[in-house]
């Protein structure tokens, strides 16, 4: 599976961006995705994870209420809909895909720059 991640941009504190990751292969709906993220001098943190049915979705606490992850598996595309955006958001955004939410990635998108000024 081949990862594309997309989306990313410059966007003022308390606007939104919607990531896409876009997957080729015809396996992306056996696999749950997840949007990490690493802002400058941080660890990779899990942001959020949805099944691969999307029937499941976990959120890191920093982004409850803010982020949505879903998924179309009819077009291979798995989506970060981020809202209320902070300075703190600014990071490099991953997309990844793994066997299960609780699994460690097999691919991995190459990642798409947010960028939030205050």
């Amino acid at each position: 599976v081949q990862l594309q991640a997309s989306g990313g941009g410059l966007v003022q504190a308390g606007g939104s961006l919607r990531l896409s990751c876009a997957a080729s292969g015809r396996t992306f709906s056996r696999y749950a995705m997840t949007w990490y993220r690493q802002a400058p001098g941080k660890e990779r943190e899990s942001v959020a994870v949805i099944s691969w049915s999307g029937g499941s979705t976990y959120y890191a606490d920093s982004v409850k209420g803010r982020f949505t992850i879903s998924r179309d598996n009819a077009k291979n595309t798995v989506y970060l809909q981020m809202n209320s955006l902070k300075p703190e958001d600014t990071a490099v955004y991953y997309c990844a895909a793994s066997d299960t939410p609780e699994a460690p990635p097999h691919y991995w998108g190459q990642g798409t720059l947010v960028t939030v000024s205050s």
